[in-house]
């Protein structure tokens, strides 16, 4: 017997996570916020957040190469042989 459960939208938005450490991320979360007078969540966030941004970044550099070396792969293969 299936069930689905309906999650209200605020609960994505507004639910705590928690989240495991180990005694080298506590050292290096003590250290950023002594440093950086930042909130530890807020350290977490950015470090997430710039994960992500890196992570698309480094896909749309690879799609763009792999584009390139389609249309250009021949000619650049003939030039370095030249």
């Amino acid at each position: 017997m299936g069930f689905s459960l309906a999650i209200p939208e605020w609960y994505h938005c507004w639910v705590a996570l928690t989240v495991r450490t180990d005694e080298a991320m506590e050292k290096a979360l003590d250290a950023l916020v002594s440093s950086e007078g930042l909130s530890r969540q807020e350290i977490i966030r950015r470090a997430v957040m710039e994960r992500y941004e890196h992570s698309s970044h480094v896909s749309r550099v690879e799609s763009s190469a792999t584009r390139m070396m389609e249309r250009w792969g021949d000619v650049l293969e003939r030039l370095s042989s030249t």
